[in-house]
């Protein structure tokens, strides 16, 4: 590409001096095209608006991807896939491109896209066998076409950098000291010390400069049960867990990040606890040895499980008032004659609550109100988006969580029909929710100015329905 200087001499010479093309090519030594197009020719300034190639730009892969962080991007920190979570995803579709090339494509977008902030670093702590650190997290699942808010209970032993993690509704005491319970079940062990933060749940004065912290009586004789030494970090440091600090985060980006279907916390569970088992037969990030290889050795040195089983409850004292209301978890519960019986005794576990009088009489049992919390999924902002991208649509994040006759509905090549089919549902969900419309699909759908909905594709759709279910068991 000849510079701006040889570009004037040309001219010069064809203009000022009349030299012809021919001319101008020997004197220079350039082709006579190119003496002819800069000699006579007009320079004028261009855009330069370079045209990207790669796999990730010419057959569309870019494009999904740039769906799924447009969608991630909306939500909250915690929330979002990692750059290997997009990577799998794509696998999964037949992409055939490299990790490196996912992670070029998710760089370059959030260059223009995101500022990341530097974050701090602390000094490496070393840590003795059996010594855990122990942590909850807030982690979103999907359950009867709703989000809702889990709390996932981490441990973490920094010597051999093995997890393990148990999903609950709440962050309670009970709730505590039923997952603390798992842990233990699930390591086969007791670590002989566990540092916590200064969760309201465990401890009624946090540590100071002068004064030990002072636990809970509930959570000291859970520990003396137990075995192990309580240690409770500082206040506002959380540095001094790092480990399971990393383990939560672990846990949030490589099981929760695509928020996944929960029918139950007996089955999230159990895929947790299968996660954090894959993720043991991993190398040490610093050391030579597997993860588990690790564990195993730090076992021997922990506690061994006691013989007997420790009873998780809570009791407490509560009178109706005049509307025959009790408050439990900042919830009202209507009990019929309740108000009548003077003083009446709660007793609550993890995920019930038993209402009995003072002669021991039961009156009501019952799920806890923090079991049905639930949030709407917004349907009506993700559709009016996919109808921007409906070639792209069954990409989305999102997809997975429709009904099944929903799904098969829009399941279309046909783009003008698809396009008809997402107004026609955004005009539903106005007075109904997606739930709704799927249960009432024949009732609801056909009101619509199609020909049928004969076209439509039910192979594969035999659960088309939510099924409702109070199955809350850990």
């Amino acid at each position: 590409m000849l510079t701006m200087t040889d570009i004037k001499t040309i001219k010069n010479l064809r203009n000022n001096h009349d030299k012809s093309i021919n001319e101008i090519s020997d004197t220079l030594g350039i082709n006579w095209r190119t003496a002819k197009k800069y000699a006579d020719n007009a320079i004028l300034p261009e855009e330069k608006i370079p045209k990207k190639s790669g796999m990730m730009y010419d057959e569309g892969w870019g494009d999904i991807v740039s769906l799924w962080l447009e969608e991630d991007y909306r939500l909250t920190k915690k929330k979002r896939r990692t750059n290997k979570n997009y990577y799998k995803s794509l696998k999964g579709l037949g992409f055939l491109g490299s990790y490196r090339t996912v992670c070029n494509f998710v760089q370059e977008w959030k260059s223009t896209h995101h500022n990341d902030l530097p974050s701090a670093g602390y000094e490496r702590l070393e840590h003795p066998q059996a010594e855990a650190q122990l942590d909850f997290g807030t982690m979103e699942v999907e359950h009867e076409g709703s989000f809702k808010d889990v709390k996932a209970l981490v441990l973490s032993t920094p010597y051999s950098n093995a997890g393990f993690a148990v999903a609950l509704p709440s962050e309670n005491q009970e709730c505590l000291l039923t997952g603390m319970k798992q842990l233990f079940n699930q390591m086969g062990c007791v670590p002989r010390k566990i540092r916590i933060d200064n969760m309201t749940t465990a401890v009624v004065k946090p540590k100071s400069k002068f004064e030990d912290p002072i636990l809970t009586d509930e959570f000291q004789q859970f520990a003396m049960h137990y075995g192990f030494e309580v240690q409770v970090c500082n206040p506002a440091s959380g540095h001094e867990k790092g480990s399971v600090e990393n383990k939560v985060g672990y846990v949030r980006y490589n099981f929760f990040s695509e928020t996944p279907k929960m029918k139950d916390f007996t089955s999230l569970n159990h895929d947790l606890e299968e996660k954090m088992i894959e993720k043991r037969q991993e190398k040490h990030y610093e050391k030579i040895q597997i993860i588990e290889s690790l564990w195993q050795e730090e076992k021997q040195v922990c506690l061994a499980l006691p013989d007997e089983d420790y009873p998780v409850f809570k009791e407490i004292m509560i009178r109706a008032n005049k509307l025959n209301e009790i408050k439990l978890d900042n919830t009202f519960i209507h009990i019929h004659n309740s108000w009548r019986h003077g003083n009446l005794y709660a007793y609550l576990t993890w995920d019930k609550y038993r209402i009995v009088t003072q002669n021991g009489e039961l009156i009501q049992e019952d799920f806890r109100s923090y079991l049905y919390k639930k949030r709407a999924i917004d349907w009506h902002t993700i559709l009016k988006d996919w109808k921007q991208r409906l070639s792209k649509i069954t990409y989305s994040r999102y997809w997975k969580y429709l009904p099944g006759r929903i799904q098969a509905y829009l399941r279309i090549d046909d783009f003008r029909l698809l396009y008809q089919r997402i107004n026609r549902l955004l005009e539903l969900l106005v007075n109904h929710t997606m739930v709704e419309v799927n249960e009432r699909f024949y009732e609801l759908v056909t009101e619509e100015n199609e020909e049928s909905i004969s076209d439509v594709n039910w192979q594969g759709y035999d659960a088309l329905t939510h099924s409702p279910s109070k199955e809350v068991s850990v």
